[in-house]
């Protein structure tokens, strides 16, 4: 018996076919748009190297959100912007801060909103690392890991308090996620979810993001606690050990650059996998097409159902403005 040629090109012939066999979607509530707050009322300051992105005051993020709620997106990343900072770093942890009042605002006007918590010191010390320093005995400087790690719990406490769906810490110290769960558990915050920037690299494409979070380090580099890029097996150990400390969800950041790193996690793991397409990436495409070299709409739908491809089922994305009308 002959049977016919099988003609893959069938199943391309118009719109409504192709939307019937798709493999992959794309869809704007598995997107998280992350929001810049300041402290103060009516205050914008846009960042230059990420167009339509700013750092807002509280009653402007409030707006910026509801803006985005309207698009379709559910979710929201937070990162603080202190008027004064510290080596400490102590402002992370003041519940009078404008994250905290940022997701109380945000949660009283959209209850429903999926809130979450960049837990992390480096845009509130003076030196712009992620933790306290020590000083060795060699006269050298790191960031003190266990300091650290009592730090993130306590702020963790405050984001929860303050309405926090998700404690998201982005550090990359050691034993932190466990800290955390046991934080949160012993202060009745059960139910909130810890999302663990497992697998971190030292990346170059955060340039963007050191100004619009004013966290660029003073000296040295964060190569001592965030990931080299040349590393897979560390990056599966890192997941491992982040879900036996209780992580609900495990992110890899970036993501263009790591797409097989994406798919190696989702391949091993259970639990959702988040995937941060970052500040560098988004500038690039953005750079790209002002200049009238890319279609922004195509290239960046195209670039978010890769990493969705690779396997992520969460992105965090600036682009969250720019893809939510069109999807």
């Amino acid at each position: 018996m002959t049977f016919p040629v099988h003609r893959p090109r069938r199943l391309r012939r118009n719109a409504a076919i192709r939307a019937m066999v798709r493999e992959t979607t794309l869809r704007p509530e598995q997107l998280v748009s992350p929001l810049f707050v300041t402290p103060g009322e009516n205050r914008k300051k846009p960042i230059g190297s990420m167009p339509g992105h700013a750092q807002l005051s509280v009653d402007l993020a409030l707006a910026e959100a509801k803006s985005l709620w309207a698009l379709g997106i559910r979710s929201f990343l937070f990162f603080g912007l202190p008027d004064r900072k510290d080596d400490e770093g102590s402002g992370a942890w003041d519940p009078t801060g404008p994250v905290p009042t940022a997701m109380r605002a945000i949660k009283d006007a959209l209850p429903d909103a999926v809130l979450m918590a960049d837990v992390c010191v480096d845009e509130y010390t003076a030196h712009g690392h992620c933790g306290v320093l020590r000083t060795r005995r060699d006269g050298s400087v790191d960031v003190d890991n266990d300091a650290t790690v009592e730090r993130l719990a306590r702020i963790s406490l405050v984001y929860a308090e303050a309405g926090a769906d998700v404690i998201a810490p982005s550090d990359m110290m050691d034993d932190r996620i466990g800290a955390i769960r046991r934080a949160l558990d012993g202060n009745g915050h059960d139910e909130v979810i810890v999302m663990s920037y497992a697998v971190k690299y030292a990346s170059a494409f955060y340039g963007p993001f050191r100004e619009a979070a004013d966290c660029a380090p003073k000296f040295g580099d964060r190569a001592s606690y965030q990931m080299d890029p040349a590393n897979t097996r560390e990056a599966m150990r890192e997941v491992a050990l982040d879900l036996e400390e209780g992580a609900d969800i495990v992110m890899v950041k970036p993501a263009l650059a790591y797409l097989d790193v994406i798919s190696r996690v989702k391949e091993a793991v259970s639990v959702p996998v988040a995937a941060y397409n970052v500040s560098g990436e988004y500038a690039m495409l953005h750079a790209a097409a002002a200049n009238g070299w890319l279609d922004l709409t195509r290239v960046v739908k195209e670039t978010l159902l890769s990493i969705r491809r690779a396997g992520a089922d969460i992105i965090i994305t600036y682009h969250a403005r720019d893809i939510a009308e069109h999807l």
